[in-house]
């Protein structure tokens, strides 16, 4: 009887363990028959047990579709059935993804973040008038809540107006402005309402109400 056991490691690997070892065996099973009749019969009977661990889904849109596709994935695309859907293919399922573009930059002011520049670039391209210089004083404030998150308790606007000169490069002049921007108290008050209920240290989250 000890000879007959088996131990995991010497088993077969199996291609999607959550449907388990039995399931891999039937559809083994259904591989080594010799007519595509048998085998077709054969593949329905297997789709609808698989459906049956997961009948949550049933009514979630091409769920029979992704039964279809773990089937011949999990056949190592071997079992030659009739199938209501394209088959998938082993290359797209094996193929890896485009690398993903992280920013390469490396701003000189980097307490305002990568996204200011985008924000910048984009009122560029917009026309002069209402909208176009709301944005424009929208990201000088933004950027004058980044310095001081950073930096110190207040900052003069014309060193704001300075810094989004060159980001823009010339293209937004807010160095004569008469408008001032928002006042360093203001955008600071979240901050020192933080502080002073919590102590600088982390609240938290027992007992608060949730929506």
């Amino acid at each position: 009887m000890i000879d007959q056991l088996e131990y995991n490691t010497e088993r077969e690997h199996l291609i999607i363990p959550e449907y388990g070892r039995h399931m891999q065996k039937m559809i083994n099973y259904a591989k080594s028959r010799e007519t595509k009749e048998e085998r077709n019969k054969l593949a329905k009977a297997i789709i609808a047990v698989m459906g049956n661990l997961q009948p949550h889904l049933r009514d979630v849109p091409d769920f029979q579709h992704k039964l279809w596709d773990q089937l011949f994935i999990m056949s190592d695309f071997e079992l030659d059935a009739e199938s209501p859907y394209e088959k998938p293919s082993r290359e797209v399922l094996e193929a890896k993804p485009e690398p993903l573009a992280y920013p390469q930059n490396h701003p000189k002011y980097r307490f305002y973040g990568n996204n200011i520049k985008t924000m910048i670039d984009v009122a560029n391209t917009w026309e002069e008038g209402e909208m176009k210089e709301a944005l424009v004083y929208t990201i000088a404030n933004h950027m004058k809540k980044c310095f001081l998150n950073w930096n110190k308790d207040t900052v003069e606007d014309i060193v704001i107006f300075d810094h989004l000169f060159e980001l823009s490069n010339g293209k937004i002049d807010l160095r004569r402005s008469e408008e001032d921007l928002s006042d360093s108290t203001s955008l600071m008050r979240s901050k020192k309402k933080y502080t002073k209920k919590t102590g600088g240290k982390k609240s938290s989250n027992r007992g608060r109400k949730r929506y």
